[in-house]
């Protein structure tokens, strides 16, 4: 599919579902629809992924085990949900560009910044600034300010936001970096979505963190829409932290558990502070009951409570999925039909919308933010009554995530045409 030509006919989305060698794994996954009715098309797996085929099979083995062994399931039969975890980090990790040990699933996502933030965020009389991007998800904002305000800082002053040029929607990479050249002295802590909710830019992590360790500041990443979406190598780059979801493009459903990356450099480290809790602990202490709280090793010791197997047994079904695909064969579709959206709605030359994420194939993922300039929630309400279920951000935006492991070529082509007739009135 490499120097694909893009027309505006319907045959060409056939043609490119044809030749896609991905088509077989949107069978694995139920698409959402109520009986009686027709598909969808889903557009929304950057807010919640669909539900693998293989989850209650999964989950079902859980249920048994506990139901034939009770607490002994921790210790015995093929699958113990002590050991449960350990090939599901080794997948992740290759995911997100890690070493196993850099990696644990925990909690959900604002609960473990939290965790971190107590680790990681260190203000001085002199540095003790957070640089975050322009407009950040709501929940990194609640827990950034909560913990300066802990610590006895003015969110006023000590949360400094990088804002866009005038009369653009998105960020430049050399204005970050001259921002931390002005200003690192002042920051603690830079921490960015890897890849912004609202505009749907993917930051350039590494350039990022090798300017946030330029100003000696610790470069920390929020990678809830980031993972599973676009290329990542945490490790290589020198990130110190990242946290992120795991019911959005990685579809292990809601409420399932968010992911914390640590890197090898930090482990050991007996000045960080930490909230500890028991399954934190050295694994060979963990059933000592000792007082002492020793941490295990890597990121593991950031670990509060036990893992919740039965979530991960949904994790694990969506981790079998992305094993079998590769994030190298994703992401190239990902460009495809991403390019191939880009391609369509440009052709209808229409003001009444504009996309406002970047043009670069490299600085996005599986996503366009659409700025309705006007009657934007009637379009939506309409695409959404016509079969297509896309996802709108007040005060003006909607977003099309068209992810490759369950969208067609055709689901583009028919949700442009659904689109057309509604922005003109036809």
């Amino acid at each position: 599919m490499t120097g694909t030509t893009f027309t505006t006919d319907r045959e060409t989305a056939l043609r490119l579902d044809r030749e896609d060698p991905l088509s077989s794994f949107r069978a694995k996954f139920h698409l959402p629809h109520r009986a009686g009715t027709a598909p969808p098309v889903y557009l929304l797996g950057n807010s919640l992924g669909p539900q693998p085929v293989g989850t209650s099979a999964y989950v079902g083995k859980v249920l048994r085990a506990w139901a034939e062994r009770g607490v002994e399931g921790h210790f015995q039969g093929p699958e113990p949900w002590l050991s449960y975890p350990e090939p599901l980090i080794e997948v992740t990790a290759e995911i997100v560009g890690a070493q196993p040990a850099e990696v644990v699933l925990m909690n959900a996502l604002t609960v473990n910044l939290h965790l971190m933030l107590t680790s990681f965020y260190r203000p001085s009389a002199d540095r003790f600034r957070i640089l975050v991007e322009e407009q950040p998800f709501p929940s990194d904002r609640y827990a950034l300010v909560s913990h300066l305000e802990l610590r006895g800082q003015d969110p006023a002053s000590a949360l400094l936001e990088c804002r866009s040029r005038a009369g653009e929607r998105t960020l430049s990479t050399g204005d970050i970096e001259h921002l931390l050249q002005k200003e690192g002295d002042r920051i603690a802590l830079v921490f960015f979505g890897g890849v912004n909710y609202y505009t749907g830019q993917a930051f350039d992590l590494e350039r990022i963190t090798r300017a946030a360790h330029g100003a000696g500041a610790i470069a920390a990443f929020d990678l809830a829409h980031a993972v599973g979406n676009i290329p990542l190598r945490l490790h290589d780059w020198g990130v110190d932290l990242a946290l992120w979801c795991s019911y959005k493009y990685l579809n292990a459903g809601p409420g399932s558990p968010g992911g914390v990356f640590v890197h090898e450099r930090h482990h050991g480290r007996t000045d960080l502070p930490r909230l500890a809790g028991w399954w934190g602990e050295s694994p060979q202490k963990r059933f000592a009951m000792t007082p002492e709280f020793e941490p295990a090793p890597g990121a593991a010791g950031w670990q509060v409570s036990n893992p919740p197997v039965l979530m991960l047994a949904a994790y694990r079904a969506s981790m079998e999925i992305f094993r079998q695909a590769g994030m190298e064969r994703l992401r190239a579709k990902s460009l495809l039909l991403t390019g191939y959206l880009e391609f369509l709605l440009d052709r209808l030359k229409d003001d009444s919308f504009e996309i406002i994420t970047p043009r670069n194939p490299a600085e996005r993922g599986a996503q366009l933010s659409l700025l309705m300039m006007r009657e934007g929630k009637r379009v939506f309400d309409g695409l959404t009554r016509a079969g297509f279920l896309t996802d709108w951000r007040d005060p003006d935006v909607i977003r099309v995530a068209p992810t490759p492991l369950t969208t067609r070529f055709e689901d583009v082509y028919l949700f442009v045409q659904a689109f057309s007739r509604l922005i003109t009135g036809e």
